[in-house]
């Protein structure tokens, strides 16, 4: 009669181990399921005003640069947009004038300024680099006294 006693004793002791785990585990996957929606609801609450920073950092300018043809361009266009910070630049040959957009909180126009004129072109502010004006293509050596940030009536020779 004892040893009846005992195993119904331990049948009971199992169920309640196991009645245990089983309120245990419902427990920690309502947690786990209440934390995943406050983390989801923070996500969305915290993108928008994200974004509307990244929009709200960038400045848009436009400055002189000399050059006289399509290779111009590319080059032109390739340093400004090289500058981290830089969204879009944009070189018109006609107007010898560049449109850049940046973020002013990674760069500034100065910076811009100097990497166009490491690539051999003359700025408004910055007189390009000596070494890379020579190694440009013949047809890319510009007059040094041309005017630039023109209103687009004069047409510049294309190569």
């Amino acid at each position: 009669m004892n040893f009846l006693n005992k195993n119904q004793e331990h049948k009971n002791n199992n169920a309640i181990n196991v009645s245990k785990k089983a309120i245990l585990s419902v427990a920690v996957i309502a947690v786990l399921g209440v934390t995943a929606c406050k983390n989801e609801a923070k996500q969305e609450t915290t993108t928008p005003s994200t974004e509307m920073s990244k929009d709200m950092a960038f400045t848009d300018v436009s400055f002189g640069v000399r050059g006289n043809c399509g290779m111009c361009k590319k080059t032109i266009e390739k340093a400004a947009n090289g500058v981290e910070g830089v969204a879009k630049a944009t070189w018109d040959v006609d107007k010898k004038k560049i449109d850049v957009s940046f973020d002013d909180t990674k760069t500034d126009v100065m910076a811009i300024h100097h990497a166009i004129a490491a690539s051999g072109y003359d700025t408004e502010k910055v007189t390009g680099s000596e070494v890379a004006y020579k190694n440009l293509p013949d047809c890319c050596k510009y007059d040094h006294s041309m005017m630039m940030n023109q209103s687009g009536e004069i047409k510049a020779e294309v190569h």
